[in-house]
């Protein structure tokens, strides 16, 4: 078990990813109620629609930036930057006159989440001992699932409501605080990445965080497990990388399975399925009261599924199981859930409805227990520290992309295909399982560096004596312990 340092670190840090899931989630009610319609003066359905798509547009937005200025400005000063802006979107949603003020309010918030929900996990990765990776790495995932969870039943509460302004202004201005809140934590007791700082050629500083982070380890460990680092990230650092060529040349295998895990996501039909839910129940017969109590538990069936995998499974069992066994559960279930549609939607069976809405929930405990934070986790543990943010942002915004259009495409499919739509993310879901079982490896319980001998990368090996002397070095506080090209040649390598 984690320190309660690390998990308090943890924690707040998913304040971040909280904000994703919920205010992703907040806007299916909001756009619900009869008081926001007549307040906006009747938007048109293309207006409404754009409260989704801006807002999934802004977040593709969000994560392209990240692969610009996310290095730049490092893990804490850029999580800064986005909690300011995420706190101005919210707010700027929660007064809003207008639906053109509206629309802007989500673009600004979904370009500060986008970047974030793909942020975290890289933080998170990066400070994290690699037998605890798992569990402090997926806490960022229970953070998107907790933000859902919580949308949903201030959505079902706020139905309740009298007729007016709070019936949508009030789920919206919760989201404010968050921002604020976390953006004192990142100030204050929140460490710095140490990898990263090492990136920038920041050796002392790198050296006091992680010491700090790494509060499991003995003094003698500290060292050894530092100066493996140091020359793993200098190693990697001394190949320059100018463009994405360069990227996929030297280390395709592994950026495109983080691009391939985030695309998957999406294709397993997980947005489509939460943002169309209450269509689903609804054409089972099911009243608008209880559609929303539906979904309430839908969201909190998520989050506990979540919880409980990220706790006893992932560092324990390892991410590809989770990742094959989740893909494989998702066809079966997606197929079970087509059929029960098929069978039981235009009949007054209330039994086969219950066994079709069960496939729903089938579906939301499958996805979130085995994907939901293992995908995250893995997208950015797979890279090295030269193109973590940089991909890790293409790869976000690949997922945001995707969802754009199968999310517009589910009513016109609901309408016209049915349960049928089911069936494409049964072969995408496929797809994806023989690409994982084939091009996947496992990354559990490595640190960050040796994960490089997974896909066949180089691993900088130091001798005792070379551990010793960094040691010496550090504790004289000598900035620089010899070049990287000496330390090379001297280096034995790893497969």
């Amino acid at each position: 078990m984690a320190d309660w340092y690390a998990l308090g670190i943890a924690f707040f840090a998913a304040i971040g990813t909280f904000l994703f899931g919920f205010d992703t989630g907040i806007a299916t009610t909001t756009i619900a109620h009869q008081s926001w319609i007549d307040y906006m003066h009747h938007p048109s359905n293309g207006l409404t629609g754009a409260v989704v798509a801006v807002y999934i547009a802004g977040e593709a937005v969000g994560a392209i930036t990240q692969t610009f200025i996310g290095d730049r400005l490092g893990r804490i000063r850029f999580m800064q930057l986005l909690c300011i802006v995420v706190t101005i979107g919210t707010a700027i949603q929660t007064a809003a006159a207008n639906i053109g003020m509206f629309l802007a309010g989500r673009a600004i918030a979904g370009c500060a989440v986008g970047a974030m929900v793909a942020t975290v996990p890289i933080y998170l990765s990066e400070i994290s001992a690699p037998e605890q990776r798992g569990l402090i790495g997926g806490i960022s995932g229970c953070g998107i699932a907790f933000g859902t969870m919580m949308s949903n039943w201030v959505g079902f509460a706020c139905s309740y409501a009298p007729y007016g302004p709070v019936q949508w202004r009030l789920p919206l201005g919760i989201q404010i605080p968050w921002g604020i809140i976390m953006f004192c934590g990142l100030s204050t007791f929140m460490p710095d990445s140490p990898r990263q700082l090492l990136r920038n050629g920041k050796v002392e500083a790198a050296r006091r965080e992680f010491v700090r982070v790494r509060r499991d380890l003995q003094s003698h460990e500290v060292h050894e497990e530092f100066a493996l680092m140091r020359a793993q990230i200098e190693f990697e650092m001394s190949r320059e990388i100018t463009s994405y060529r360069e990227i996929f040349r030297l280390f395709g295998h592994r950026a495109m399975v983080s691009i391939a895990v985030q695309t998957m996501t999406s294709l397993t039909g997980v947005n489509v399925i939460q943002y169309y839910q209450t269509i689903l129940f609804r054409s089972l017969g099911i009243g608008s009261h209880t559609i929303l109590a539906l979904t309430g538990i839908y969201g909190t069936v998520a989050f506990v599924s979540n919880c409980i995998t990220t706790r006893y499974l992932t560092d324990q069992w390892g991410r590809r199981n989770m990742l094959l066994s989740g893909l494989a559960g998702i066809i079966i279930i997606e197929i079970y859930t087509a059929v029960m549609q098929r069978v039981f939607q235009d009949t007054d069976n209330r039994i086969g409805k219950g066994f079709t809405i069960l496939g729903i929930y089938l579906f939301v405990a499958c996805y979130y227990s085995m994907l939901n934070s293992t995908t995250w986790l893995y997208g950015a543990e797979v890279l090295p520290i030269a193109l973590r943010s940089r991909v890790m942002g293409l790869a976000a915004a690949s997922h945001f992309i995707v969802n754009v259009g199968i999310t517009e495409a589910g009513p016109s499919a609901f309408a016209n295909i049915r349960e049928n739509y089911y069936y494409v993310f049964v072969g995408c879901s496929l797809f994806f399982l023989v690409i994982a079982y084939l091009y996947f490896p496992e990354t559990r319980r490595k640190t960050l560096e040796e994960i490089a001998s997974a896909f066949g990368d180089k691993v900088v090996l130091l001798d005792p004596s070379q551990v010793d002397r960094v040691q010496s070095v550090l504790e004289d506080g000598v900035k620089d312990v010899g070049s990287t090209t000496d330390r090379t040649d001297r280096a034995d390598t790893a497969s």
